[in-house]
């Protein structure tokens, strides 16, 4: 493909994204795998970007992962997420930002669907009116919360701490970029980049002095695909996912993984773990594994954040061989203590994954 060509794609993937006045909607999964990802996003936002953002506690699951396992009726679903707008609407706000991946996805299928079929809008109209007497307006901007990290990558390197070079050797940290399947594959034109030259991650690594990896697995899914994990003799084939993705990128050495989605931050992080357990076999140098960050954990770092006070203790790999090489000051004596000082005590060794 020449150059011409490939220009024309990505600017038929690219997104408007609005500039502040955001309904964030939380992830049901986010803020229980990596609970200080969603609080560090809000404090990035509010505080050093300075916009506004209403995260109302009346929001629930979009109840995307019973959908998706053929749980959750299309009708009900589409009646939650209506109540999700009403709130939207009634706080006044017209730009929708899920921190989900799923959520994206399934805001994204039902404003599609009831583009195409008006009637079945109407429909879901009168559910919600007859269940809790509340009405909406459709969002003017859905845009996912990397989304907005992607939008504001300059200003958050201007305002960085630290920066995705080896403070010791000065070389660009290599990171592997893993885009949640519900971002852009089912709708490409809904992404940065779309399906085929997605960047709303590799575009943050670069950004901030780091070398996007590419490898032959790069878009292979990480394997979750709700079926795949909540039926136990489906595991097999969730794992394997994962472990041919990491085989994949092991030669070209990356020293982090990047996620959007919150079931696949988990996955990689934790099928690592896993595959130590059931092969004695370890990613990444020295046995430690390869770190694995969601993209608020990664602007967090950079930014100065502590990072036991974002969380990253309850990572399965090891988070501190990159946070020396970034040159991150941290207290080790600090990452199993909780704010008082006092211990929340420390989980037993892995058997083959090296922990610090």
């Amino acid at each position: 493909m020449n150059l011409l060509g490939k220009q024309q794609i990505w600017k038929d993937y690219q997104k408007e994204i609005a500039d502040d006045k955001y309904f964030y909607a939380r992830s049901c999964i986010r803020q229980t795998f990596f609970p200080g990802s969603e609080w560090a996003y809000l404090d990035i936002l509010r505080n050093k970007l300075q916009k506004e953002v209403v995260d109302d506690p009346r929001h629930t699951t979009c109840t995307g992962i019973g959908y998706h396992s053929d749980v959750v009726p299309i009708e009900t679903i589409m009646t939650v997420v209506a109540r999700h707008f009403a709130l939207m609407t009634e706080a006044g706000y017209e730009n929708m930002t899920p921190s989900c991946i799923t959520s994206f996805g399934i805001y994204t299928e039902i404003l599609d669907t009831w583009e195409h079929y008006p009637e079945i809008e109407e429909k879901i109209r009168d559910f919600l009116w007859q269940a809790t007497k509340r009405e909406f307006k459709k969002p003017k901007n859905l845009a996912h919360t990397s989304d907005i990290i992607y939008k504001f990558r300059q200003n958050i390197a201007d305002l960085a701490v630290y920066s995705l070079k080896d403070v010791h050797s000065g070389r660009p940290l290599r990171g592997v970029d893993h885009i949640g399947c519900h971002y852009a594959k089912m709708f490409p034109s809904k992404g940065i980049g779309g399906a085929e030259f997605p960047a709303v991650l590799s575009g943050l690594i670069e950004a901030w002095g780091g070398e996007p990896v590419d490898y032959p697995e790069r878009r292979h899914c990480c394997g979750f695909g709700f079926r795949n994990y909540l039926v136990m003799a489906n595991r097999g084939f969730s794992v394997a996912n994962s472990k041919k993705k990491f085989e994949s990128m092991q030669a070209y050495a990356p020293d982090f993984i990047l996620t959007n989605c919150p079931g696949c931050g988990m996955f990689l992080d934790k099928w690592q773990y896993t595959i130590s357990e059931m092969e004695g076999i370890t990613y990444g140098p020295d046995g430690y594994g390869i770190p694995v960050l969601t993209y608020e954990e990664l602007t967090a770092l950079l930014l100065g954040y502590d990072p036991w006070e974002i969380g990253l203790q309850m990572h399965q790999v090891a988070v501190e061989p990159l946070l020396d090489k970034m040159g991150i000051r941290y207290d080790p004596d600090a990452k199993y203590r909780n704010i008082r000082g006092e211990s929340l005590g420390e989980p037993a060794c892995p058997t083959y994954l090296k922990v610090k």
